[in-house]
């Protein structure tokens, strides 16, 4: 059984190897795309011929086809063969392979928390500033994407060690514009405005709002992502930065404030679909179907990018459903915050071709190759927004370079006891009855429990 394994992981190899000899779009085919770009990098790095590096990612599957539809620009370019492999247990073969001295020449982390641990340790090369302050310069909301590559290295100095390459947005609201034309409700444009919408809504004898929590073991992830946004809209994002490490205590009044502001929303039975009871026990991936019953069982849901995969079969984004921004205040103390989440590249080793790798990464065409395709967000201002496949995507894509400031998924920047443990269980304590000071009082007594 073994052996038939070690054949198919073989074949499956030069299954991916035969897939990279293949351009998804040929280059000076697609005018969206700044294949010009590419020249100019094959002029610094065209000289690495046979020479070849490894990459480890998460990326399995469709998202595996999607990436390493990438490399055969960059293998032309520089004469160097790139090999990537995905894992579905990435987060525990990176630790393994760095710590016992055989790693990738470059990893893709999907949590920027377990990169800082591998920096932490010496394991990862640094960047350089050059590298950091390009990100500054090119990426909407800069400053963030290079503080969320920046690490302390062994001997505590900070340095850049992980390039921003693929991002995701969670701060979304979707909607039916039917059903909003229908009942005359605009889209808001603040903060305030999605406040009175909601009101309106329930004045209306109408649900504003479906929220579930279900998740199997789980349960609880999706409130979350509420309070991480609300975070961002209720506090400069320095507060933010110090809740996600308890600098800022999980029960500081600034954090209990923005749990109460979830259950303005959450704990009214007039605003959230089955009343606030049903919560907890509604599935995450049921809460949007009655988007679209007739008439609507309720008109908003707000959840991430990737929520239209639990959309029933018929539904178009776009045309059946869209989303909006989830807005920020409207005086303009918090500017325009976006959550979200991404991977990052580090290089683990001192093989030029991986270096190179890292530059190719700041071409605009590698970034609108994977736009021109799907599933490819980007926060870099010169990419052309036009290669994006839809209108959907390039939707998203605004919000991420209207961004004034990013943040990353708090919870998963937080101990795994903390981010994917008891702010999940106390955030179902919450909607199930406890206050947002009992709740933030017991998340912060595990806290300190870790220290």
């Amino acid at each position: 059984m073994r052996k038939v394994l070690y054949l198919t992981a073989a074949m499956a190899a030069l299954s991916a190897g035969a897939a990279q000899a293949q351009k998804v779009i040929e280059p000076g085919s697609d005018d969206r795309i700044d294949w010009q770009s590419l020249e100019d990098f094959k002029a610094s790095y065209g000289n690495l011929e046979g020479q070849s590096f490894t990459i480890l990612g998460p990326w399995l599957g469709e998202d595996q086809t999607l990436f390493t539809s990438l490399l055969p620009y960059f293998e032309e370019a520089t004469g160097a063969k790139a090999n990537y492999s995905g894992s579905d247990s990435f987060e525990q073969q990176i630790v393994i392979d760095s710590d016992a001295g055989s790693p990738p020449d470059i990893a893709v982390f999907p949590q920027p928390g377990l990169a800082a641990d591998i920096a932490r340790k010496g394991n990862l090369k640094p960047l350089g500033e050059e590298t950091a302050q390009w990100v500054r310069d090119n990426y909407a909301a800069g400053d963030s994407w290079a503080k969320l590559g920046t690490y302390a290295g062994a001997d505590g100095t900070q340095q850049f060690y992980a390039f921003p390459f693929k991002a995701d947005v969670k701060s979304l609201v979707w909607y039916v514009p039917e059903n909003f034309e229908d009942a005359g409700y605009e889209v808001p444009k603040t903060y305030e405005d999605l406040k009175a919408l909601t009101e309106q809504i329930a004045a209306d004898g109408e649900t504003p709002w479906c929220i579930g929590l279900g998740s199997g073991g789980a349960t609880g992830w999706p409130a979350t992502d509420w309070v991480e946004d609300l975070m961002l809209r209720m506090n400069p994002p320095e507060v933010y930065d110090g809740w996600v490490t308890n600098e800022i205590p999980f029960n500081d009044p600034k954090v209990v404030k923005a749990i109460e502001e979830f259950g303005w929303f959450a704990k009214n039975d007039d605003y959230v679909a089955g009343g606030a009871a049903a919560v907890a026990s509604t599935d995450f991936r049921d809460s949007p179907k009655g988007l679209f019953d007739s008439p609507p069982s309720y008109y908003m849901h707000k959840q991430a990018s990737f929520v239209p995969s639990f959309f029933p079969e018929d539904v178009e984004v776009g045309l059946d459903a869209d989303f909006f921004y989830f807005p920020a205040p409207a005086d303009g103390s918090m500017g325009q915050p976006v959550l979200g989440g991404g991977t990052l590249f580090s290089v683990l080793t001192d093989n030029p071709a991986a270096r190179a790798f890292i530059d190719f990464l700041k071409t605009p065409a590698a970034h609108e190759i994977w736009m021109a395709q799907k599933s490819f967000l980007t926060p870099y201002k010169g990419a052309n927004p036009d290669a994006y496949a839809n209108d959907g995507q390039k939707k998203m894509g605004k919000i991420l370079t209207d961004a004034t400031t990013f943040r990353f998924d708090g919870s998963d920047l937080m101990p795994g006891a903390i981010g994917a443990g008891a702010f999940w269980t106390g955030m179902v304590d919450f909607v199930g009855g406890a206050s947002a000071q009992q709740v933030a009082d017991q998340i912060q007594q595990t806290w300190s429990t870790l220290n």
